[in-house]
Order: structure tokens, then sequence, then C-alpha cells
């Protein structure tokens, strides 16, 4: 699949939190992480760019587009024995984190913020973090940016100002994103057969003509400061990932 990328506005984006619709789609989209090992490619993801040494640490991780932040439990009860301290803020534009899933990030020993703002905004406004940094450490500065099926619905100059925000105020990132494959297309055209709702069929279709192939994260990828490591490829039939860890830390 060849095409250009494509970005469409996604129906899921513009519905109430509480719409019957809404609610449907985000429980299709965890059998859909499920049937993309999501949880396991972000999990092996974040290893790849965080060494041993680095993760016996407290880590301060944001996650953009953090949504319910239940695909991230996930990885936080794989990584929780290893990661024993972690400073995690999950970043959304609206709150629909169940105090559930809070308490039990909390049970693992994760602290988490919720911090409600649109990424555009967030990336615009260095320090907006709202959670209380540790001493000696900026509030704007973290060890690691994360974020999954978030970075295809921008294109442009927008893209451009998120990655710029992300390089400029961490260490390390991991995005996985659609793969813009036939193979993904196809398998975006079946989702119904999980029992997915109209939303998340036509969104799915949508996801996956504004994903991403080759380099193309890594050709907009700016090299703030100190130089950096990049690495970008295919997970599996339909995802695809770009890391990047700045040179010289552990």
């Amino acid at each position: 699949m060849t095409a250009p990328r494509v970005v469409t506005p996604e129906i899921l984006d513009h519905l109430a939190a509480n719409d019957p619709a809404a609610i449907r789609s985000r429980r299709d989209l965890v059998r859909i992480h499920r049937a993309m090992r999501t949880r396991r490619i972000v999990s092996q993801g974040w290893q790849s760019v965080v060494s041993a040494k680095s993760a016996s640490e407290p880590l301060r991780i944001l996650e953009m587009g953090a949504g319910d932040g239940t695909l991230l439990l996930g990885v936080a009860q794989s990584l929780a024995p290893r990661w024993p301290r972690v400073q995690l803020t999950l970043l959304d534009r609206v709150n629909i984190v169940d105090p559930a899933t809070l308490a039990a990030y909390d049970a693992l020993g994760w602290t988490t913020h919720v911090l409600v703002a649109d990424a555009l905004d967030w990336a615009a406004q260095p320090g907006m973090d709202g959670a209380d940094p540790q001493p000696g450490r900026t509030s704007s500065r973290w060890d690691l940016v994360s974020t999954a099926l978030f970075l295809h619905h921008f294109k442009g100059a927008p893209l451009d100002m998120l990655l710029y925000a992300v390089a400029s105020r961490s260490d390390r990132f991991f995005a996985c994103e659609p793969n813009r494959s036939w193979q993904a297309l196809a398998g975006s055209h079946l989702v119904g057969a999980i029992g997915a709702n109209a939303v998340t069929r036509e969104d799915a279709v949508l996801s996956v003509r504004a994903g991403f192939r080759s380099h193309e994260i890594s050709a907009r990828w700016p090299q703030v400061g100190s130089a950096w490591q990049t690495q970008e490829f295919a997970a599996g039939l339909f995802s695809h990932c770009f890391s990047a860890r700045r040179t010289g830390i552990n």
C-alpha cells in the first residue's frame, strides 16, 4: 500500500464521552488492542529505550492520548516488578479514567496523575503537566513520553509541533501507530467480525489510511539538543513503531 497519508477526523473523537456509541467504541478498542498485541508492543518498546539501570530509579512518564488508562495499566502490570517506582501522567482532552483504574495503578506502586488538556495546548505551553516534579527537576521534563494510536491524528505543522515538544522535554520517546499497509487496511475492514459497532468500523479504516510506514516519523523527528538514536519499524501486521533515545543517557 503506497498511498499517501490521508488524515480524516474520526467519529469517536467528536462524540461526548458518555455517548453510548462512544462507550461501546472504547470497549471495541480493548478487543482491537488485544488483537494487535499493543500492550506487548508498548511494553517491549519502553524496555528498548529505558535501560535496566534507569528503570531501577524513579521514572517520570507521560502518555499522550491516554484515553481511559486501561491500555497502559496492562503495560504497568507487566513492568511493575522491574519498574517499581513510576510517576505516570495520563494526558487527554477529557478525563474518562475510572477511579478503579487509578486504584489499580496505586496497587502496583505507580503514582498516577490525570492531566486534562489538548495535546497541542500541552505542546505549546512548556511546563503544562500539573504534577509535582521531583526535587531539582523541572515540571516539564520527562524520562519517557509514550503514545499509542495517537500521532496518526495529526499531520503537517501540528504533528511537527508535537514531535518538537516531545524532543525538547524528554529523553526518550516511543510511539505505536497504525501501519499503513494493505494487510492492516484489510484487517480494518474486518473489525465488525469481533462485534465492533459502526463508529469503530469506520474509524478503524480511517486510522489505517492516516497511519505511517517506512521512515515517515523519522523524517520529521527534530534533532533538539544532543543527538538522538532513532528506530522506526513495523510490529506485526498492523502496527508501526517509532522510538527515540537521547544519546549520553543511561
